[in-house]
């Protein structure tokens, strides 16, 4: 027996109180917590047993006595009783994973046909700046409509677009997980939505140059540096950013430069290598960039491809309104001005997808040849060696 009672504990004060056989109550008021002191290979430890009353000193003792049976075998009782709490968490996640663990395991699966796996994209940085820090830790059986909403409802009219990215992804997340057999339904999410209500989001354009400033503005670029460089060529190409910034030498065969499909807008599988017919001015700064050696046309100081930020920052810093991806804009708007050239070849120029999928079955061409001179005025403007250029009305 043990030197407390239970009517005793009920009449003592605040503090320790030892039961014998290391066991302890830490009384403060009408509650407490038990605690029970052991040695194991040489070192004190000391275990909590649970909060009294909820834990009567029966339960107590009889808690104290199992674990002291576990150090007569070898084993210590505080490893012993992490080690149980870590499996039967493992089993319950098997079952019903955390909202953010299920969702690395959907993006495992789906990263394949991601872009770069899903890191240039970042498929879940809406999730993890907004989702996760408020409902990633739940069971996903445990997530109602109310817990989705709560999350995204400070951004759902600041920041729509976002928002609307993380219903996106969460809504795949719930219908994979429904199929791998999880207790979580799609509907959650598709109520969530609904009571998070209608946004109506205009989305601003893209600024963009005037074309008929670029020359201006590519003069100003001259000479300085591979960021600034990358730019002209830009203005030059009409590429996409992801498109020029890991340029290499070794893609440029004569007047051609072919642009790998993981570099090109699109999903994985359903984009090819893009070839870009380069102007006299695009070649020009192409041998200009090859004479400072490397692999990359543009490289930073470490030698890996300029970045996406700096891009924009260098014009931001130039006093610049427009921004690198606007230049594709103002290539399109001059078209439209000038009465350049067909739509069909300014759209190719572009890279954008023309026609249905019966229609691009059979029409394969990708009007290189057709749209080498368009390339060839549009750098002469470009480049200021020829003012308001209209080409190639004849082959309308």
């Amino acid at each position: 027996m043990g030197n407390l009672t239970a009517v005793g504990i009920k009449k003592a004060g605040d503090g320790r109180h030892g039961d014998g056989g290391g066991l302890e109550l830490h009384k403060s008021g009408d509650g407490g917590k038990w605690i029970w002191r052991y040695s194991f290979a040489g070192k004190r430890r000391q275990m909590g047993l649970g909060s009294y009353p909820a834990v009567s000193l029966a339960g107590a003792r009889k808690e104290r006595d199992r674990w002291a049976l576990t150090i007569s075998q070898g084993r210590d009782p505080i490893t012993e009783r992490a080690a149980a709490k870590a499996a039967a968490k493992a089993e319950m996640e098997r079952h019903d994973p955390p909202l953010e663990q299920l969702a690395l395991d959907v993006l495992e699966a789906r990263k394949a046909g991601l872009r770069r796996e899903g890191k240039s994209a970042r498929w879940l940085s809406p999730l993890e700046r907004h989702v996760f820090p408020k409902i990633g830790r739940k069971p996903v059986s445990t997530i109602h409509q109310a817990d989705v909403k709560a999350a995204l409802a400070p951004i759902w009219r600041t920041k729509h677009p976002t928002a609307e990215k993380a219903i996106q992804r969460l809504r795949i997340i719930f219908r994979q997980g429904k199929l791998m057999g999880f207790e979580c339904d799609p509907f959650t999410i598709d109520a969530a939505q609904h009571m998070l209500g209608q946004v109506i989001h205009e989305a601003e354009p893209i600024s963009a140059t005037p074309w008929q400033e670029l020359p201006g503005l590519f003069e100003r670029l001259a000479d300085r540096g591979s960021v600034a460089s990358c730019l002209q060529f830009m203005a030059l190409t009409v590429v996409r950013a992801s498109g020029c910034r890991g340029a290499r030498f070794d893609e440029i065969e004569g007047d051609v430069w072919t642009v790998p499909a993981e570099r090109m807008k699109g999903q994985v599988g359903k984009v090819q290598d893009f070839r870009v017919p380069l102007s006299a001015a695009a070649l020009d700064l192409v041998e200009r960039r090859r004479a400072l050696g490397g692999e990359f046309l543009f490289a930073g100081p470490r030698g890996k491809p300029v970045t996406d930020a700096s891009l924009s920052k260098h014009m931001s810093d130039m006093g610049e309104e427009g921004r690198p991806h606007g230049f594709r804009t103002s290539f399109r708007t001059w078209v439209q001005d000038t009465d350049a050239c067909p739509w069909e070849v300014s759209e190719t120029i572009l890279a954008h997808t023309i026609g249905g999928k019966v229609e691009r079955a059979y029409a394969r061409s990708d009007l290189l040849d057709r749209r080498r001179p368009v390339m060839e005025a549009w750098g002469q403007h470009v480049t200021g060696a020829q003012a308001n250029v209209v080409p190639l009305r004849g082959l309308k």
